[in-house]
């Protein structure tokens, strides 16, 4: 705790000063280019791997980067995406899964995780048709392999959930928004993009450039 505070310390002395107008500026309003929904594990952090400033980003974390379908009672996750799409106009959302992902394992062993973390157990309840695929199409994977591609097929399902919000579907209909699914590997900062054509994770990289310029957007259904 007192590296965190000195942090605080050391922001407000000598941090700040150089973002001083970028914070005058966002202290009136905020038109962030994109909203990103990701895991709250400690080693994710966003604004890093996307190498953006304050105020760019608007964004969502939970457990496991989930989110519930439409509907749900207390749905904070798309109470927040509601907001972005239609109060900040954004028009690109990310859902960004990483490599060795807690809430993936602990979803692959749901009876030990609600022995020990009920509330954890519940929430993965969101997720449960990412089980249901992986059993069905992957059932000889194990271990951090196995958990890396639940981590894959979780963001595709939570895309699924994002297009049941009404005004996603709405927009997806005109054209007006699009979805983006990520997976961050967390050993080598690599991001791998959805390619709905190829229908597998790309390496950033490897994208041709027309698709590097629209960032490859999940097409709707």
């Amino acid at each position: 705790m007192q590296r965190l505070v000195q942090g605080v310390h050391f922001f407000q002395d000598v941090g700040f000063e150089p973002h001083s107008q970028l914070f005058e500026r966002l202290s009136h309003s905020q038109t962030p280019e994109a909203c990103l929904i990701t895991c709250c594990d400690s080693r994710i952090v966003p604004h890093l791997i996307t190498h953006s400033d304050p105020g760019q980003l608007f964004i969502v974390r939970n457990v496991g980067n989930i989110v519930p379908c439409f509907g749900t009672a207390n749905n904070g996750e798309l109470a927040a995406v509601e907001y972005a799409v239609a109060a900040l106009q954004v028009k690109d959302i990310i859902i960004c899964g990483h490599t060795n992902c807690g809430a993936m394992q602990a979803l692959n062993d749901l009876p030990n995780c609600q022995e020990k973390f009920p509330s954890v157990a519940s929430w993965l309840q969101h997720a449960e048709a990412t089980l249901s695929i992986v059993r069905e199409y992957y059932p000889d994977l194990k271990g951090d392999e196995l958990t890396n591609v639940m981590a894959q097929e979780n963001v595709l399902v939570q895309l699924e959930h994002l297009r049941t919000l009404p005004a996603i579907a709405s927009q997806l209909a005109r054209g007006q928004i699009r979805l983006h699914g990520w997976m961050y590997k967390i050993q080598t900062g690599e991001i791998f993009q959805y390619d709905a054509k190829a229908e597998q994770f790309v390496k950033f990289s490897h994208l041709p450039e027309p698709h590097l310029q629209r960032l490859l957007a999940v097409t709707p259904n």
